[in-house]
Order: structure tokens, then C-alpha cells, then sequence
């Protein structure tokens, strides 16, 4: 295996560098995402409830009590009853948007990541052609197939090596994404219920 690697040429190692770093930040991110999921799924309701029945200082022990960005926000906007509405939307917003960028955070990164590794892959098909013809000129065009394999090898494994660092990664990236879109969706949902009741 280490053999292949090597006769992928020099631009195996920034490939193995860009999968290093997009499995580190895919464990991080999923396990971000783990903590930030929603435990309780009927907390708006129950908050919601309760706030009818005048107890807001036990929605906010409930709030503060409940882990994930849903919980955060209705907490934010226990706090913040006594504004204006405006004020309110405004402090709430605030929160949400910070909670969006936590999410988001290093995601940037996998996107990077996906572009470098395929440009990689294909930097390491052109130079290996470029090796391959050099050869042919060198040789006067009188060569045979085992001349030319060096540089046929590494253009064919820079570029394998590349798509697959490049297809996981895009589809963590994606994942991700959703799941971020998903639960701003929520926190936006809730943060409307909270307003209404």
C-alpha cells in the first residue's frame, strides 16, 4: 500500500494532509452535532404550557436544564419577556445568529478541502503525463510500454487519490450543512412560538 503511495509521486503527501484534516474536522463537527441535537422534542409545547399557566421561572430552570440550540434560544427569550418586541427579536436573532455560526464553524474548511484534493489529483494527472512525454522525447519516440508506466502510474493515482479524499468529504460537507440548515429551521420555529405565547 505504501509502495502505491509513493509511486503516486509528490503530491500524495498534501493529499494525505488534506484527508488528515477533513477526518479530524468531520469527527469534531458530528460530534458537535451530537451534543447540539434536540433530547426533548416536545419542549416547545411543554414551555409553552407552562408559560400559560404563568411559570416562567420554571420554563427557564427547564430551558437551562435542557441541552441543544433550541433550549438556548427559548431561554434567551425567557430572559429577554420584559422588552419590546422589537427588542426581543432583535436579542433573539442575535442568539440564533451565534448559535448558525457555531454550527457552522470549519465547515468552510471541508469545502476547501474538497477543492484542494481534486485540483491535487488533477495537478498529479498533469505532471505525471508530463514525465510520461518527456520520456518519449528523451527516448526519440522509440519506447515501449514499461518506459512509459512511472509516469502513467502517477498520473492515475494522484487522481484516484484525490476523488477519494474529495467524494466523503463533500458528502460530510453536505450533511452537515442540512443539519445545520435543520436546526436553524427549528430554532426559528420556536423562537416564533416563544414570541407568540
Amino acid at each position: 500500500m505504501f509502495d502505491l503511495f509513493l509511486k503516486g509521486g509528490p503530491l500524495m503527501w498534501p493529499i494525505l494532509a488534506c484527508s488528515i484534516v477533513s477526518v479530524a474536522i468531520i469527527i469534531e463537527r458530528y460530534y458537535c452535532f451530537y451534543q447540539a441535537r434536540t433530547r426533548f422534542p416536545n419542549i416547545v409545547p411543554r414551555v409553552k404550557a407552562l408559560l400559560r399557566d404563568g411559570k416562567a421561572s420554571e420554563v427557564l430552570k427547564l430551558c437551562e436544564r435542557t441541552p441543544g440550540p433550541i433550549a438556548h434560544i427559548l431561554a434567551v427569550g425567557i430572559h429577554v419577556r420584559d422588552r419590546s418586541p422589537e427588542e426581543k427579536e432583535k436579542l433573539i436573532s442575535r442568539a440564533g445568529s451565534k448559535i448558525i455560526r457555531q454550527l457552522e464553524k470549519y465547515l468552510r474548511g471541508l469545502a476547501v478541502i474538497v477543492n484542494a484534493s481534486t485540483l491535487l489529483g488533477l495537478l498529479g494527472t498533469v505532471t505525471g503525463m508530463i514525465k510520461a512525454f518527456m520520456k518519449i522525447q528523451e527516448l526519440g519516440g522509440r519506447v515501449d510500454a514499461s518506459v512509459l508506466a512511472g509516469g502513467i502510474w502517477e498520473a492515475l493515482i494522484t487522481t484516484a487519490a484525490g476523488l477519494f479524499v474529495a467524494i466523503p468529504t463533500m458528502v460530510a460537507y453536505h450533511y452537515f450543512e442540512g443539519k445545520v440548515d435543520n436546526i436553524s429551521a427549528q430554532m426559528k420555529d420556536a423562537a416564533a412560538e416563544l414570541l407568540e405565547a
